[in-house]
């Protein structure tokens, strides 16, 4: 885990394990097949990941960070940033709210209705800068619970594209090591940017140092 004021990455101790291409969910899934090991991975325009730790296509991979996944449980293994409930960059007047509860490190930080939840690993996601705090290498996992009024859910979405939704009064902000979320009814539900079957629940656990990347 990565502390305020520590350098991050060292030289690279070792050719990589396993190679990969493509996006976030593209690189979960070579750190699912690969626990703990040294990965090499060349990003495309869908890793968002990438853009967070500075990973260019032709990276010269000199250097490994220590980096942490999601842990979903059944659902697998994020890399990167989870929704569940409707995506924040694409808010509408109409979208009905829904009865949730969030806790994180079993604290409660939220219990009403919502729109949706972000869990991020990374700061990135679909090409915004959602998560501000968000670091991949520091044990921690960023929480935001969107429950905008229906009339500022345009305004909100518009801020969110621009990367300015923060902070904002109806957006709660959380961070620590797990989070469990409780929806009163199935939701949409997407894992590093690819969308999976609807739920109602989900538990997310930081997997520190899942992996060495290569930069």
């Amino acid at each position: 885990m990565i502390r305020p004021g520590q350098a991050w990455g060292r030289a690279a101790s070792g050719p990589a394990v396993a190679v990969g291409a493509g996006g976030d969910a593209d690189l979960a899934r070579l750190v699912a097949a690969n626990p703990g090991a040294r990965l090499a991975f060349r990003p495309d325009d869908r890793c968002d990941l990438a853009r967070a730790v500075g990973l260019l296509p032709a990276a010269p991979a000199v250097t490994e960070l220590p980096m942490d996944a999601l842990d979903l449980g059944d659902a697998g293994l994020a890399v990167n940033v989870v929704v569940l409930g409707r995506p924040p960059d694409r808010l509408r007047r109409t979208d009905r709210s829904r009865a949730l509860t969030v806790r994180v490190d079993d604290r409660l930080v939220f219990d009403g209705a919502a729109l949706s939840v972000v869990l991020a690993n990374g700061q990135f996601w679909r090409g915004i800068d959602l998560v501000a705090r968000g670091h991949p290498g520091d044990g921690r996992l960023e929480v935001q619970v969107y429950a905008p009024t229906a009339g500022e859910r345009v305004a909100m979405r518009r801020r969110v594209t621009a990367g300015t939704h923060l902070p904002h009064p109806r957006i709660v902000t959380a961070r620590g090591r797990r989070a469990d979320v409780r929806f009163s009814i199935p939701v949409a539900f997407e894992v590093d940017g690819v969308p999976a079957p609807p739920r109602a629940a989900l538990a997310a656990t930081v997997r520190e140092g899942a992996f060495l990347l290569l930069v």
